[in-house]
């Protein structure tokens, strides 16, 4: 028996690190205040960050979030999924924690024809440094010590007020 892979020629081995390196290659990435500036000119900010991440450590006034698992399909003009904004024309910045996972999802953008995707250099914590705007986090962690529950220990944590959130629809392929 043929699997699908090896019927399409050998698979090439690469590391991560190389994967990384070729689609940022593709990339014209923008610096935390370029990217600011960007969408303040009409760009499509995306944050892809895991729901937790935001919750802890904030979010981008106006990012637009959709989830890492959909997002070709959110802004694949020809997708059943799209978000009403999908263009090939569109410029959508994407930023996620550090800036790396970031670009692999804009190279992927770019493979499926949006020409204008791009990320953000350093990602949230860069974009946070930089000063730029950003909403609280949602939770706080306490920095006293933990609180004991039965056998384990945790940390008291408290939601702040919540702030609307802006999403893609979820439907879709997931």
């Amino acid at each position: 028996m043929v699997s699908p892979a090896s019927a399409a020629g050998p698979l090439t081995r690469r590391s991560a690190d190389s994967l990384l390196t070729q689609a940022r290659s593709r990339l014209d990435r923008l610096s935390p205040r370029e990217a600011y500036e960007a969408q303040r000119a009409g760009a499509v900010l995306v944050d892809i960050r895991p729901d937790l991440s935001r919750e802890l450590e904030g979010g981008i006034p106006d990012a637009l979030v959709v989830h890492r698992n959909v997002l070709e399909w959110r802004f694949d003009p020809s997708s059943d999924a799209r978000i009403e904004q999908a263009s090939y024309d569109l410029q959508v910045v994407i930023v996620c924690a550090e800036g790396t996972t970031s670009s692999l999802a804009a190279a992927s953008l770019l493979y499926i024809g949006l020409a204008r995707a791009t990320d953000v250099v350093g990602g949230f914590r860069a974009w946070r440094a930089a000063g730029l705007p950003v909403h609280p986090p949602a939770i706080e962690v306490s920095a006293d010590p933990p609180v004991r529950s039965g056998d384990s220990a945790r940390y008291a944590h408290r939601r702040a007020p919540s702030r609307p959130a802006r999403t893609a629809r979820s439907g879709g392929r997931s």
